[in-house]
């Protein structure tokens, strides 16, 4: 819902940052690999309750995941790029919540599980209609520059990562952050479900 306000206030400054990266020979799969590998080092901090430090890992590697797709944009985008930086971004997230559980397993474990389920809703009903639409010829309007069709929701990567933040600001908060955002999460799967129906009817 936010991520294309965040996109429109955040792109001159990514796209300077990336001319720069672009000059030192830095490439856009560099960036994605290193933003992976720090939200698994912010996972890893969460998990070992070092909460302060997750949420200063977590927010490099959304810096790092929003760098990528800039430096793309200035060559030319690759289908490679493309598919980790989607693939890599499901599963730092996914770690977020799997970090909590160890953190604490008998407040967190339950509410964490939960809110993978419902982040497995919202992967697959995101890439199923973004390959369906592929398939049509389907362009979105909202997101021209995705290399795939972008499905919105209520549960974008912006109300995820604000999500995550008030997780590590308020570690014993965490069960009721993560079943509230996992009720958001359904009503995201819901929504694109019933897009899907509409827009891939017979």
């Amino acid at each position: 819902m936010l991520d294309r306000y965040a996109i429109r206030l955040l792109r001159p400054g990514l796209t300077g940052a990336a001319r720069g990266l672009a000059r030192l020979g830095v490439h856009a799969d560099q960036v994605t690999l290193a933003g992976f590998a720090i939200g698994v080092a912010a996972a890893l901090a969460i998990a070992a309750q070092h909460f302060a430090l997750g949420l200063a890992l977590l927010l490099a590697s959304r810096l790092c995941d929003g760098l990528d797709g800039a430096l793309a944009r200035l060559s030319a985008p690759t289908d490679r790029g493309g598919f980790l930086d989607i693939t890599l971004d499901f599963l730092c997230y996914a770690s977020i919540p799997l970090a909590f559980a160890f953190a604490d397993p008998g407040a967190n474990a339950l509410s964490a599980a939960v809110l993978l389920t419902a982040f497995i809703g919202t992967a697959t009903t995101f890439l199923a209609f973004a390959t369906l639409a592929a398939q049509r010829g389907l362009k979105s309007a909202a997101y021209p520059s995705k290399g795939f069709y972008y499905l919105g929701g209520l549960t974008e990567a912006s109300e995820t990562l604000i999500c995550f933040a008030l997780m590590c600001v308020f570690p014993s908060w965490f069960a009721h952050l993560a079943l509230g955002f996992a009720a958001l999460c359904a009503l995201t799967i819901v929504a694109r479900l019933w897009a899907g129906w509409k827009a891939f009817a017979p």
